[in-house]
């Protein structure tokens, strides 16, 4: 998940230097929107991983 988080980032990146302003913002939204769902699954998987210890 966090391996397309930055792939979209570096896709958007590149296309706001060669100035393709609509498909970088799509991008950079893309890229927002899977790092919270990484950021959501990453705090599930600690609490459970820390659930299962205790």
């Amino acid at each position: 998940m966090l391996r397309w988080t930055i792939i979209f980032v570096v896709v958007a990146i590149i296309a706001g230097v060669l100035g393709f302003t609509g498909i970088a913002g799509a991008a950079t939204g893309i890229a927002k929107i899977l790092f919270f769902v990484f950021l959501v699954l990453f705090i599930i998987s600690l609490i459970r991983g820390g659930a299962k210890k205790i």
